[in-house]
């Protein structure tokens, strides 16, 4: 007689331990990186955490129209501006066709914040002095040689690059390029930074000592001990430093961090009359950005040029400086006239576009109107915060009665399967929080709490259906197996459901309802994970233990108080009836 065969469910029944001890491992494992991260509680949003929430209305200046192009260019611009001033958690997101929400938490000054965004870009074209890598790749020295090149004819065009293969030039030209950094000789010589020979014509950097700049001495000691390499520096670099200072910026280039002494700014970057990304197809050069100066810009980018192209590496770059940050530094070989110039090199598409939004609108592309402005004290934050709380307390009481109440021993494993759901829902939302800015704000909490609903549904579903199996006069192990499929179906469906509403929600929908959609996902997913990895393993365990297998009345799986039929038994087929014959 042939063995009977052994399906998949039959192995991984006889094994729930690894299900439970892969969950386990998983809750250890990201709490473990929870506390190195050092980010022990979830990041909390605006309305928990107080701060102030600034809302902009675009409106349509010089015939640029309110589009998503440029909404999402002015978000862009105002991301970079209000986490210049150090607030790495502050949220700019479009809301509708017309508003910009800005959300600032508390510990930022907010008059200095709404200064700030919505207003123009400052955007400066200041020739280099000194630059070098800072932190880790600072050793490294860097030849000084220059990466790219690219030809100007001599209509009134230029070229510049910044990234690539170094080439040569045929025709008379402009070159410029940026990447290749190096100290120069002068500098190796001596950590101080000489400013001789600047763009500007300036000696030293004492030169910008105007409206209270800093002192020589004291700038160049700054730009000595500068680390770009950590953000908390980079947002206060060059911080305060007016069109006329000699002043100090940071620029990353393909993953490191450079400091930079800069001179007084010599375009203004309301002089770039357009600027856009172009493929070059004629001499297969990629991605490049041009520029069109006004002709105030033309005439001050020509004289610049001019006066770096005799000076020797890195004082013949200029900054191009959004905000105090370096974004581009092309050097100049001879001066760019005619008003036009190309930055060509190993751009990809997404660069070469960031640089020529960046050069387009260093002026916001639209005018804004401060709609409103709403101050959350911090106060009222932790009151909307207790409140969510208690809620969910309560919630998460009343569960735990009905199941204590309805299912006796059958609600410890329910009980159990909350709690490691509540554990990774905390844990991978204080994971989230420096990982994507998640912020838990006072819908999310509401997800959270409804997902208790949820989560406790698929226990339910579960439970009922492993009841109806002893109902059918089954004994407890195979009522628990026999339940699970179909069990499965129904938990999988109904999380199906949710998970499809929670993402319409997130995609249709701005501002803080997303915090709610974010979080019923979220909690939708791990409830699929706590239940196949947790909730069935533990069930499985508890079916051999003679508490529930002998079905006491306090474990909730009593036959008798369920009504159950007799047991099922087995019986023979009848044989087939004997024919005789007769006598």
């Amino acid at each position: 007689m042939a063995a009977p065969k052994k399906g998949r469910n039959a192995s991984a029944q006889s094994k729930p331990g690894r299900s439970l001890a892969l969950i386990l491992i998983a809750i250890v494992a990201l709490t473990g990186g929870m506390f190195l991260a050092g980010h022990t509680t979830p990041r909390l949003g605006i309305d928990l955490a107080g701060g102030t929430s600034i809302t902009l209305e675009a409106k349509a200046d010089q015939g640029s129209a309110i589009n998503k192009a440029n909404m999402d260019t002015a978000v862009e611009i105002m991301n970079r501006r209000v986490n210049g001033l150090g607030v790495s958690e502050a949220e700019v997101q479009t809301q509708g066709d017309r508003n910009i929400i800005v959300n600032i938490p508390k510990g930022t000054n907010s008059k200095e914040a709404r200064d700030q965004v919505g207003t123009t870009a400052k955007l400066y074209f200041r020739p280099v002095l000194a630059s070098e890598p800072t932190g880790s790749a600072a050793s490294a020295s860097p030849s000084p040689s220059a990466t790219g090149s690219a030809t100007a004819s001599p209509s009134p065009s230029a070229s510049a690059s910044a990234g690539g293969e170094k080439a040569t030039s045929s025709t008379p030209s402009a070159s410029a390029t940026s990447q290749g950094r190096a100290v120069t000789d002068a500098l190796k010589a001596d950590s101080t930074p000489s400013a001789s020979a600047s763009a500007t014509g300036s000696a030293s950097p004492s030169a910008s000592a105007s409206g209270g700049a800093t002192s020589e001495a004291a700038l160049q000691a700054q730009y000595a001990n500068l680390d770009c390499s950590k953000e908390s520096v980079r947002a206060k670099t060059g911080d305060g430093a007016k069109p006329g200072d000699t002043t100090l910026g940071c620029g990353e280039i393909q993953g490191v961090w450079y400091k930079y002494l800069l001179g007084p700014a010599a375009v203004d970057g309301t002089e770039v009359k357009k600027a856009q990304a172009v493929f070059d197809t004629q001499t297969a050069a990629g991605w490049q950005v041009t520029m069109t100066f006004n002709d105030k810009g033309a005439k001050k980018f020509a004289d610049i040029t001019g006066k770096l192209a005799q000076n020797q590496p890195p004082q013949n770059e200029f900054g191009i400086v959004l905000d105090g940050e370096v974004v581009s530094s092309p050097y100049v070989n001879s001066a760019i006239t005619g008003g036009q110039a190309q930055i060509s090199g190993s751009f990809k598409q997404e660069e070469a576009q960031s640089l020529a939004n960046m050069l387009s609108y260093g002026a916001l592309p639209l005018s804004f109107r401060e709609q409103s402005v709403t101050t959350v004290s911090a106060a009222l934050g932790g009151d909307q915060l207790q409140a969510g709380l208690l809620a969910g307390a309560i919630g998460l009481a009343l569960v735990v009665i009905y199941l204590v109440a309805y299912y006796r021993g059958l609600s410890l494993i329910a009980i159990a399967s909350l709690l490691v759901s509540a554990a990774l829902t905390y844990v991978i939302m204080s994971l989230l929080g420096p990982t994507i800015n998640f912020a838990l704000n006072l819908p999310a909490v509401c997800g959270a709490i409804v997902a208790i609903g949820i989560t406790a549904d698929s226990f339910i579903v579960y439970f009922e259906r492993v009841r109806d199996e002893i109902r059918e006069g089954r004994s407890l192990r195979p009522a628990v197996e026999r339940a699970w499929p179909r069990a499965r179906r129904t938990i999988l469906v109904s999380d199906f459901v949710s998970f499809l509403a929670a993402a319409v929600l997130f995609v249709v929908t701005v501002g803080k309802v997303q915090g709610f959609a974010f979080t019923l996902g979220l909690t939708t997913v791990l409830d699929v994970v706590v239940v196949f990895f947790f909730t069935k393993p533990l069930m499985t365990l508890a079916a051999r233990r003679k508490f529930f297998a002998s079905g006491h009345k306090w474990s909730g799986l009593d036959p008798k108080s369920l009504g159950a039929k007799p047991p099922l038994r087995r019986t023979r087929r009848p044989s087939a009836p004997v024919e005789t014959k007769e006598a």
